[in-house]
């Protein structure tokens, strides 16, 4: 029987909760609800074909949470799903409670213990970059027989990064002053990616803080909503700039640098951009989500400078 509930921190577009029975077990619980969400509505949220809109709602779990399972990626065990509505008014899923530290904790304690983690981390990533699908997309709408927006994942990049552009430059006076720099980079490194037409699988926002440790040491992948089938570059570029000297377990020969730099100053864009849009919301830790916004504002202009 349910005794208590703790929220968990960390969830910027669903509540997580931990549910705690009169026996001591524990369970986890999803809960994808507006008022749990911390983003501030935008255009074209809702509209599935777009690879980088949120990555939300239990259809999206359940589809990358059985892609990630078939593949042999470690993820929080499913225990019941609710999208009627029986145990709560909203998309509900319970998972297994891990309750050992992230990835990112056990990087920054003890980097001799985490070592094995990431060269299981590091086979995971190559299960999933061996799957490939002949189009691009999120998981959910490419297994359920869907095509998503535009022509090529450059393409997609390029048009969301001249949004976060766009966006960033109307909050920050820099970026404003760097505009027309920033666009002609974006520019002129897309007309240097050449075509390609298989796809890997990526969960697109693999920080060390989205990745736990279980009991037996094995990496447990969560956040996992938003995973697609896209350039295998996207994600590497990500994890690259998370983990920064902790990467080098993970790297992986035979990636196209066109995308790896295209793709680079693109990220740098969203985690600008995102970061200042969310704090028009009512976002609780403000000086932490502040802060990724300065260091990549610092970052993309790096890459512009003379």
């Amino acid at each position: 029987m349910l005794e208590m509930v703790e929220r968990v921190a960390g969830g910027s577009k669903k509540g997580v909760y931990r549910l705690v029975m009169d026996d001591a077990t524990t369970a986890i619980a999803y809960v994808w609800d507006d008022g749990e969400n911390y983003w501030p509505a935008a255009e074209g949220d809702g509209d599935l074909t777009d690879p980088f809109s949120p990555g939300l709602g239990l259809d999206l779990f359940e589809a990358a949470h059985a892609r990630l399972d078939g593949l042999g990626v470690r993820v929080p065990a499913l225990r019941l799903v609710d999208r009627d509505g029986a145990h709560y008014p909203a998309d509900l899923a319970i998972v297994e409670d891990l309750r050992g530290e992230s990835l990112e904790e056990l990087l920054a304690r003890d980097p001799a213990t985490a070592a094995p983690v990431m060269s299981r981390l590091g086979e995971a990533l190559e299960a999933m970059r061996g799957h490939r699908a002949p189009t691009y997309g999120k998981v959910a709408v490419v297994d359920g027989g869907g095509t998503s927006r535009g022509t090529s994942c450059e393409g997609v990049v390029l048009d969301r990064a001249l949004r976060d552009l766009a966006e960033a430059a109307s909050r920050d006076a820099r970026i404003a002053t760097a505009r027309d720099r920033l666009e002609e980079r974006l520019l002129v490194l897309a007309r240097s990616v050449r075509p390609r037409e298989r796809y890997a699988v990526v969960h697109g926002e693999l920080g060390p803080d989205h990745v736990l440790v279980d009991a037996g040491g094995d990496p447990v992948v969560i956040d996992i909503e938003g995973l697609m089938y896209f350039d295998v570059e996207w994600e590497h570029v990500f994890l690259r700039i998370r983990l920064h000297d902790d990467y080098r377990p993970l790297a992986v020969d035979g990636l196209d640098e066109d995308r790896l730099a295209l793709y680079l100053l693109a990220q740098r864009l969203s985690l600008t951009a995102g970061p200042l849009r969310l704090l028009d919301g009512d976002f609780p830790d403000r000086t932490f989500m502040a802060g990724i916004a300065e260091h990549n504002l610092n970052m993309a202009l790096e890459l512009v400078r003379d």
